[in-house]
């Protein structure tokens, strides 16, 4: 189908966006919304004749609702927001509201970003040769890559920085190499207050795989990235500033950028254990029977993403609901909705398979083996 890959994308986004917005961090869902709005935007525009378009238009419709709505509750709370007048600003500072125990699993990554930030923010006269300022995150979508980023910044109480590299680079938004500029002097700035400093930069392979059909603008935003990289070690000042760079295409990262992190670390797929306390997590609001067995679920899932199991309960939920209105006799039923079985998650299983084939854990694995640095 037409756009089938944009259509993923944009799914994908959405999904990040409600997730972030369930657990609270406002202003990191208001971006995974706007990034989803873009291309569905871009799809219309695209392939204007398509059946999909009204559907594509309604979802544009209810995630700008969602968004207006989340600004005004930032702005009434007295947090700093991004502004509707200035879509360029893609600088966040409000302290995302993920905690360490929110990220389930990932306990070799865990430790790998304990050892680069918190330890030397807790300690740094324990790091006579320094520390790593540059993390690279990568693996397939939906495990957790900025789950964690952010988990890090509660941690260390930092200020969080949030760059979606895409729209950087974008000749849409222009002025790219300011840009750069601008966010590392706004690090910079919070660092000389004494207070930690993490940028994350979402889809970092952005900012290197436009190089076949780059402009000047282009090149000397990544050029400009590189050297405001490099100046984060400086021997005089030890400012904690940390750039975390997550993808989930690492292969097309050049040399250049790969040796700016120190740190790469694979953010993989969850394992048993760790699909298990999801499918607690997720399920924890829901009306389970006495039949469902989380950790047999936990078993039947090997190979399922985070968002994958997040995106399943919720549609045992939606089958169990919709299942309900339809024998409803009018809008006055005051009934609830029988308990969740172990054969709904059964029959949403066969109609829902893995967003991550083999083949793509093949090539994370490939590279991680040529190129992985804990």
């Amino acid at each position: 189908m037409p756009g089938s890959e944009l259509e993923s994308m944009a799914a994908n986004y959405a999904r990040q966006a409600m997730k972030l917005d369930k657990q609270g961090s406002r202003s990191l869902a208001v971006i995974k919304y706007q990034r989803a709005i873009e291309i569905l935007l871009k799809l219309c525009q695209i392939y204007p004749d398509q059946q999909s378009n009204p559907t594509y238009l309604k979802h544009i419709e209810a995630y700008s609702s969602r968004v207006r709505a989340l600004q005004r509750q930032t702005s009434d709370s007295g947090k700093q927001e991004k502004s509707e007048k200035e879509p360029n600003e893609f600088i966040l500072t409000e302290k995302p509201d993920v905690q360490w125990e929110d990220v389930v699993g990932l306990e070799s990554a865990k430790k790998a970003v304990e050892e680069s930030i918190i330890f030397p923010v807790k300690r740094a006269d324990l790091f006579p040769l320094g520390w790593p300022r540059g993390i690279l995150l990568f693996g397939p979508s939906g495990c957790g890559k900025t789950l964690l980023a952010a988990a890090v910044s509660s941690q260390i109480d930092a200020t969080f920085f949030y760059v979606d590299a895409a729209s950087i680079m974008s000749k849409w938004l222009g002025e790219s190499e300011k840009n750069v500029s601008k966010l590392f002097s706004a690090s910079r700035k919070a660092a000389d207050n004494s207070k930690p400093a993490i940028i994350f930069i979402d889809e970092i392979d952005s900012m290197t795989s436009v190089q076949k059909e780059e402009v000047g603008g282009e090149i000397r935003a990544r050029n400009q990235f590189l050297r405001e990289m490099d100046s984060l070690v400086d021997k005089k000042k030890r400012l904690h500033i940390y750039v975390i760079g997550a993808t989930n295409k690492p292969w097309n990262l050049d040399e250049a950028f790969i040796r700016r992190f120190q740190k790469r670390i694979m953010v993989p797929l969850p394992d048993s254990e760790a699909r298990r306390e999801m499918f607690e997590m997720y399920t924890r609001g829901l009306e389970l029977g006495e039949d469902v067995d989380l950790k047999e679920l936990a078993e039947t899932t090997e190979g399922y993403s985070g968002s994958d199991i997040h995106d399943l309960c919720q549609a045992v939920q939606m089958k169990v609901v919709r299942e309900f209105f339809e024998t409803i006799e009018n809008e006055d039923d005051t009934r609830k909705p029988r308990m969740l079985s172990l054969s709904d998650f059964q029959n949403v299983l066969e109609n829902r398979k893995p967003s991550v084939t083999p083949y793509m854990l093949y090539n994370f694995q490939r590279w991680a083996d040529e190129f992985k640095a804990h």
